[in-house]
């Protein structure tokens, strides 16, 4: 059964998070190496206490193992709290800060300019991959973003993603190196009713 998510549901979908994005290009090239996954959970549990469900949507399998966070057009105060935490984000980032803000640079000139669901982080524990879960919490999203009848969005680092959310109706927006020898980036737009 997929849920949407509850603040007591915080601890254990940023463990989730921070398991499933262990190795992920993306958060390797973007947060330090050092305590690298206290700083990822940190990152995740921030993301989620603070942008997603106060201002967008999280949903959750029962057990937790997989999660799915977006932000919304229509919850507003996304950007002003990304802004008051960008200096936490800089710190937990640690040596890798400068390529953080540079990752997030390269990867704004990528994003949608009018209003869009944007899938900002979604996983699942590793032993529970392989049985759908990841894309059941996408796909309750996707339904609640075409009733609104907005277009999806999302960033990704690995090919085998780009193939599953190609077939949730993402088409390649862009495809780019991120600066600083950072990894293989593409940008994936969804358009309403996929």
């Amino acid at each position: 059964m997929i849920r949407e998510a509850t603040d007591e549901d915080v601890a254990a979908a940023a463990d989730t998070l921070a398991a499933a994005f262990a190795d992920y290009p993306f958060t390797r090239h973007t947060i330090s190496a050092d305590d690298h996954l206290t700083r990822l959970r940190e990152f995740q549990r921030i993301f989620l206490a603070e942008v997603g469900l106060p201002h967008g949507r999280v949903w959750v399998s029962e057990d937790l193992a997989a999660v799915a966070v977006w932000s919304t057009p229509d919850s507003g105060g996304a950007d002003v709290v990304m802004e008051r935490l960008l200096p936490t984000l800089v710190d937990l980032a640690g040596d890798r800060a400068e390529a953080y803000a540079s990752a997030e640079g390269a990867m704004e000139l990528h994003r949608p300019a009018g209003t869009a669901w944007f899938l900002g982080s979604v996983g699942v524990r590793p032993e529970a991959r392989g049985r759908g879960l990841g894309r059941r919490v996408i796909e309750v999203g996707l339904r609640e973003a075409d009733s609104a009848g907005v277009p999806a969005f999302l960033e990704t680092s690995t090919d085998t993603n780009v193939r599953l959310y190609e077939s949730l109706g993402f088409t390649v927006s862009a495809e780019y190196d991120l600066p600083d020898d950072g990894p293989r980036t593409w940008a994936m737009s969804r358009p309403v009713g996929g």
